[in-house]
């Protein structure tokens, strides 16, 4: 399967076989246009019920591939890119938070070899794409079905809009499996001068065996310049290679002055993401340090052995502070988010309380009761990777330290804001989180999976309006301002050591309740640099900035 690349920033699809038609990369064209207003002659026919054209696709999947939800075939019939854009109208205007905000454009201008209209997710900046494949016909047409409109703040009212190839969803939600090499990239600068560090890698990775660590500097990529070179390149080698090729990197490792250079292949790689589980040397023993990157389905066995390891500690008497390091992660199942509250915070504090509840728009378009649309704190859990109904064990805490960044998203910020709604204290360590409340149920048509947002959640108190991120350093007043401490991030450490910027602030907060002075941490500064605007490094997936409720739990 070939992948999508991104368009322009993180907001596009990494993608195969999708529309019906596979795909390749899709790139902007060199002069950006404003396509401004649908054109006043443009009169919206009736629009459909998105069932009633739903799987009418330009390639039919066989009967013989499963929706894995179901047990059943995805239902495909033959059918044609009218119909896969009619079901796209059909299911946002059923389905999206904000239904009403989107202006209709003629699904006309999207078709194979037009030039369409884009608008970024991230900054609502226009341009035009050449649609050359079937993926992107629907996926420009998609983009294309959202809100415009800002926040007060002044940042894009939606920037979580995306799609992505069914199988490759279905793969690395599930297991954890991407094609790569196990290294997880921080952009401190993604624009030239750029700056590329490698954050943490997958235990037994090929970025593992080949030596790389936390804060190592990318140089280059098979010869192409990672500061001012041409971004095609470096978006591939370092977030969508291509399985089984070969890529040569030029690094410098922390703490060198002589780079160095070797290749690796790209394969399946299946991430691990609860690390570094362990309780922190004297005098520290009684505190807990647990690093979280991925609220996905394999995380939930992982996550249950990792508080039973720290529920064990000392002896048997446990922890009495735990510090969670969610720094790099951008969300996932919230499931999975309710199952580790409730395993830090216990029945005591939870019981009889909602982890999230979650408004819809006024269609009520899954059909759910007051009920369905309460997430309680899981007690027991729910299956993913672990036997389903199993006790989960419990912490108890009444405080938790949560290390944070700008990565810290979606089903990570309902962790906070979860355990802050029961009454438990959360003090932040770290940068201000990403600001999204809202998620969705992911949606398969015709083997592309569409993310629009369908719920916007709120904590046990009602709180949920943090579109501008929880920041550390407040009084919990106003409700996403908690207490803690802005540190920047420090790359010159292993995480999980006790002289790492972060961790070690945290440890000082509990021991005097005051911050380290602000300054930027040793290690690799975040660079403020802009740039040249038109070829930025791309980041992470969308998949892994997002909060999901699995299909299952729509009925």
């Amino acid at each position: 399967m070939k992948k999508i690349a991104f368009v322009l920033t993180l907001a596009a699809a990494l993608s195969a076989c999708g529309g019906g038609g596979g795909g390749s990369a899709t790139t902007p064209s060199s002069t950006p246009t404003d396509p401004g207003s649908p054109p006043a002659s443009y009169v919206e026919p009736a629009i459909p019920r998105a069932y009633s054209v739903a799987q009418q696709c330009v390639t039919p999947r066989a009967s013989s591939i499963l929706d894995p939800y179901t047990g059943q075939p995805y239902g495909d019939v033959q059918g044609s890119l009218t119909a896969e854009k009619l079901w796209i109208r059909a299911f946002v205007n059923e389905t999206y938070l904000w239904y009403s905000d989107v202006v209709p454009l003629d699904p006309a201008l999207f078709t194979l070899g037009a030039s369409a209209p884009y608008v970024d997710p991230h900054d609502n900046s226009r341009t035009q794409l050449d649609l050359t494949t079937n993926f992107d016909v629907v996926d420009s047409y998609f983009n294309s079905q959202r809100s415009l409109l800002l926040t007060a703040s002044g940042k894009p009212k939606d920037q979580f809009h995306f799609t992505y190839g069914t199988s490759e969803w279905l793969a690395q939600s599930n297991s954890g499996s991407s094609v790569g090499f196990g290294f997880q990239v921080e952009l401190l600068a993604s624009h030239r001068p750029r700056n590329a560090v490698v954050a943490y890698t997958e235990p037994g990775s090929p970025a593992s065996a080949n030596g790389l660590q936390r804060g190592a500097k990318f140089l280059s990529i098979n010869g192409v310049d990672v500061v001012n070179g041409d971004a095609a390149m470096l978006n591939e080698g370092l977030f969508t290679p291509n399985a089984g090729q070969q890529y040569t990197f030029e690094v410098l490792d922390p703490g060198s002055s002589t780079p160095r250079t070797f290749t690796m292949t790209a394969g399946s790689v299946t991430s691990t993401p609860v690390q570094n589980v362990r309780t922190l040397p004297a005098p520290y023993s009684n505190v807990g340090y647990l690093q979280f990157n991925d609220h996905i389905a394999t995380a939930e066995a992982q996550l249950i052995a990792g508080i039973k390891t720290l529920k064990a500690a000392n002896g048997g008497a446990g922890i009495s502070d735990l510090v969670l390091d969610l720094r790099y992660n951008g969300g996932g199942l919230l499931d999975i988010a309710s199952e580790l509250a409730y395993m830090v915070a216990g029945a005591g504090a939870t019981t009889g309380k909602a982890f999230e509840k979650s408004t819809f728009n006024d269609k009520n378009p899954f059909r759910l009761s007051a009920a369905d649309t309460t997430i309680p704190f899981h007690a027991v859990a729910q299956g993913f990777s672990t036997t389903q109904g199993e006790a989960l064990p419990q912490l108890g805490l009444r405080r938790v330290f949560v290390i944070t960044g700008k990565g810290t998203c979606s089903a990570s910020e309902s962790v906070i804001n979860g355990l802050a709604g029961a009454g438990v204290e959360v003090i932040l360590i770290g940068d201000t989180t990403c600001g999204k409340p809202y998620g969705f149920f992911p949606e398969d048509n015709c083997s592309v999976t569409y993310f629009t947002i369908q719920f916007k959640g709120v904590n046990n108190l009602g709180f949920g309006d943090y579109a501008d991120g929880f920041i550390p350093g407040g009084s919990g007043a106003p409700a996403n301002h908690l207490k803690g401490c802005v540190v920047d991030d420090d790359f010159s450490k292993p995480l999980g050591d006790t002289a790492e910027a972060r961790l070690a602030a945290a440890l000082q907060y509990r021991d005097s309740g005051t911050c380290p002075p602000a300054k930027a941490a040793t290690g690799v500064a975040r660079s403020l640099a802009v740039g040249t605007p038109n070829q930025p490094l791309l980041g992470r997936s969308p998949l892994r900035e997002n909060r999901f409720l699995l299909p299952k739990r729509r009925y």
